[in-house]
């Protein structure tokens, strides 16, 4: 039998033990609708009147309540809206270019139900279902198996049983606070059923003695007696509400209970319209899903277990419904930019041949591919949009370079943007000598750049003097103009938003758009934030690149650690010495970079010992990252500021301490400062035991691999899509149904299918291309309603 979740699951009819048996906390209008307390509602219970008056108010207030409720805030509540900043809202239902009026009801307030009074719809928009539609779409995470046995006497304790038994004896309690005890007795042995805080009159009239009644809750043993506290359901033989076999469990918010949430799904339901098929007919014939309104039907009456799993067919039709909605937005945002109006650029090679002529080494084969991809799309006449996907030390930098030469062989002008003047400095010292070796020019531009200098840059960025630029932000203010700009690189993308990266691009005209990402993401997620895009990856590293040795260490041998960073200080080699904080806080036990730059210090020596980190003054911060590159000083205290974009080739030891309490795909990114250089190095994940059953598993996964791309799909399996959602990818979009953790191939045949859709039907006009935009109203994706134009 499954669990049930949720307090509401746990005492159903009794809510939290309050005032009366059977009574739904968070429900003003139940009183008197039920058979009797404790009778219990179930799905479709009332469905007659409650449809009836949910219909006629959804339709009267579609333009209206429906509106003004629901597109108000769509942004926030919708499945993967994917609505931007500053994006207008939807235009209001009833307008030719507004949501079809078959969808009208469906946007109602979920108050225009029977049964939802305007306290459970507070509560329900709580938990982020403030409309008709928002119920529709939260399925049971559960099912409760209500099948009824003919005696307890096999149960086991904490079992939810279903059982018909003839009332006994009632034993009021002896004190105010005291249970409220009845003996009942099933075809083989006698139990108890128990309520607190209840009236008498009401339990002798939903159980007078000698009655027969069907009882349902969880079977509990206390001093050796065995009883029911406030059963979840007691019904009639016979009843015209009887106890369900399989009763959905819904996850809850404040007082809203099962029986409220099942009965408010009954009547969505009864609202939901049958619509238009948008999935290919062979595709859905293939998979087996039901029809859109089935699968609803059969996603809310779970039958077992199998019902409410990810691959049951219904739900997986209703997550592919997310999906596809999701994935037309993102290919009419290709299709959109792809449509904008670029320029072929087409290089001759001769400044990518003096490049590789220049390297120690050839390139990798994922390399060569990369290069291949971008510039047979910088070569056709639409803009271009990819990204570029590589692990730590995959070698991004040098393929953004040979592509930026692309347009330089063209005649035009590239750019880089960076997110800190730390990595535009760093990319522009690394590039610097290979862009010579092709005879290149090439500059840099950031917010510290004042006066002549700063204009003379720009003078010349207008005049063509410099073929690419390097920058922070800075690069796409107002006064930044460019002779000729054919191909804007935007590094560490994630860290920009939409609009700055358009900027960029909007300073050439047509401008190809490259965005690069270090952090190795789950094909599903990549799906879900970067569909709009095509996508190039970095799935192998350059030769000669040795493995780092990562081993765990407890704090209790630091001592040991730091004498042997006085050993390998002392034999030439140089050190990072991470920590998750900046100075000590009363908030937080963590190590802080601070005091143990001031403890390392005392042991190795003042002139040895640097320290970095985001709230130091820029030109400190600066000036010890200079000493440490320069080997002035060999062992680097810092923060997470050194996360990305550090290159220091002779540094091979990386300590991270506290690194239980980093993340995986943080800690992957940190080892991946060590091993740029010909030397062995050693990574020292430090921890404080014990460790816990998830931070050893991750500390673990760590010393096994280097593939970040399997770190990342081991975070995502550890975390779960929403944790991931919710921190390091916030961009992408929230899905009510569909799971990126297990549904994965979904995404993938939802994207081609998306593709495939529009390329037979860019306009969306056929029988299939109006279903579909019926969709996406449903779905709430703004965006491509904006994109495709209205209606």
């Amino acid at each position: 039998m499954t669990p049930r979740s949720g307090d509401g699951a746990r005492r159903g009819a009794g809510g939290d033990r309050g005032p009366g048996p059977g009574r739904d906390a968070g429900s003003e209008r139940d009183a008197g609708r039920g058979a009797g307390p404790g009778a219990g509602a179930v799905p479709g219970a009332g469905a007659g009147r409650d449809a009836e008056h949910g219909a006629a108010r959804g339709a009267s207030t579609g333009a209206g309540q429906g509106a003004a409720r629901g597109v108000g805030r769509d942004a926030g509540q919708g499945a993967g809206s994917g609505q931007g900043a500053g994006d207008a809202p939807l235009p209001p239902a009833g307008r030719p270019d507004g949501r079809p009026e078959i969808l009208w009801p469906l946007f109602a307030a979920t108050d225009s139900l029977g049964g939802i009074g305007p306290r459970t719809a507070r509560a329900m928009e709580g938990g982020g279902i403030g409309r008709v539609r928002d119920l529709l779409f939260t399925l049971p995470s559960a099912v409760i198996d209500r099948r009824p046995v003919r005696t307890i006497r096999a149960v086991t304790p904490s079992d939810i049983v279903t059982v018909e038994v003839t009332v006994g004896a009632h034993h009021p309690p002896r004190t105010a606070s005291g249970p409220y005890r009845i003996t009942v007795n099933d075809a083989e042995t006698s139990f108890q059923l128990v309520y607190f805080r209840a009236h008498g009159d009401s339990l002798r009239r939903l159980l007078p003695t000698g009655a027969r009644r069907i009882v349902s809750g969880k079977i509990e043993l206390f001093d050796n007696v065995v009883q029911i506290v406030h059963p979840d359901h007691v019904a009639e033989p016979g009843a015209r509400t009887p106890v369900p076999v399989h009763e959905p469990v819904y996850p809850l918010t404040g007082p809203v209970t099962q029986k409220v949430m099942a009965r408010a799904a009954a009547g969505a339901l009864a609202l939901a319209p049958v619509l238009d098929e948008w999935i290919d007919p062979a595709l859905r014939a293939r998979e087996g899903w039901p029809a859109w309104r089935d699968a609803l039907a059969l996603a809310h009456a779970p039958q077992g277990l199998a019902d409410v799993a990810p691959d049951n067919p219904a739900r997986q039709r209703l997550a592919y419904d997310e999906l596809l909605a999701h994935q037309l937005t993102l290919a009419l945002a290709r299709v959109r930019a792809r449509r904008g109006k670029g320029r072929a650029t087409q290089g001759d090679g001769h400044l990518r041949a003096r490049v590789l002529a220049a390297l120690p080494h050839a390139l990798t084969g994922a390399q060569t591919r990369a290069v291949a991809e971008i510039a047979a799309d910088m070569a056709l006449p639409q803009r271009m949009n990819r990204l570029l996907q590589g692990d730590v030390g995959s070698g991004k930098t040098l393929v953004a370079l040979l592509v930026l030469l692309v347009a330089v062989e063209a005649g035009g002008q590239g750019a880089m943007m960076a997110p800190t003047e730390l990595l535009a400095r760093q990319h522009h010292e690394v590039l610097q000598p290979l862009a010579a070796a092709a005879g290149v020019r090439l500059a840099i531009l950031t917010g510290r750049d004042k006066g002549a200098e700063r204009e003379a840059t720009l003078a010349a960025l207008a005049g063509g003097g410099i073929d690419i630029i390097v920058g922070t932000h800075a690069l796409f203010q107002r006064e930044v103009a460019f002779a000729d700009l054919r191909l804007a690189v935007v590094d560490e993308q994630h860290r920009f938003g939409v609009e700055q990266r358009m900027e960029l691009a909007a300073k050439g005209h047509g401008a190809d758009m490259l965005v690069m990402t270090a952090t190795p993401i789950p094909r599903s997620l990549a799906l879900a934030q970067y569909g709009d895009m095509d996508v190039s990856v970095l799935d192998e590293k350059p030769p000669g690149r040795l493995p780092v040795t990562t081993a765990l260490v407890s704090v209790e041998r630091m001592g040991e650690v730091v004498e042997h960073l006085r050993r390998a200080v002392t034999g030439g080699q140089q050190a990072y010495w991470v920590c998750p904080l900046v100075g000590e806080s009363e908030l937080s036990d963590r190590a802080a970079a601070e005091e143990r730059h001031r403890h390392l210090a005392a042991a190795l020596g003042a002139d040895v010992v640097g320290l970095v980190h985001g709230q130091l003054p820029l030109a400190e911060r600066d000036a010890a990252m200079a000493r440490f590159v320069s080997g002035e000083s060999r062992v680097l205290v810092a923060t997470t500021v050194i996360e990305v974009g550090v290159n220091v080739p002779s540094a091979t030891i990386m300590v991270i301490e506290g690194a239980e309490g980093f993340g995986l795909a943080q800690l992957h990114q940190l080892r991946g400062r060590v091993g740029r250089g010909a030397g062995r190095s050693t990574c020292l994940l430090l921890y404080t035991p014990p460790l816990s059953d998830a931070g050893r598993r991750r500390l673990e996964i760590l010393r096994q691999t280097e593939d970040g791309f399997r770190i990342a799909e081991e975070d995502l399996a550890m975390r779960g899509a929403g944790d991931v959602i919710g921190t390091a990818q916030s961009g992408l979009p929230r899905f009510r149904i569909a799971d990126l953790e297990r549904q994965a191939a979904l995404m993938a045949l939802a994207q081609s299918d998306a593709r495939a859709l529009l390329a037979a039907d860019p306009g969306l006009a056929g029988e299939r291309g109006q279903a579909a935009r019926c969709l996406l109203w449903l779905m709430e994706q703004d965006r491509a309603i904006r994109l495709m134009g209205v209606g």
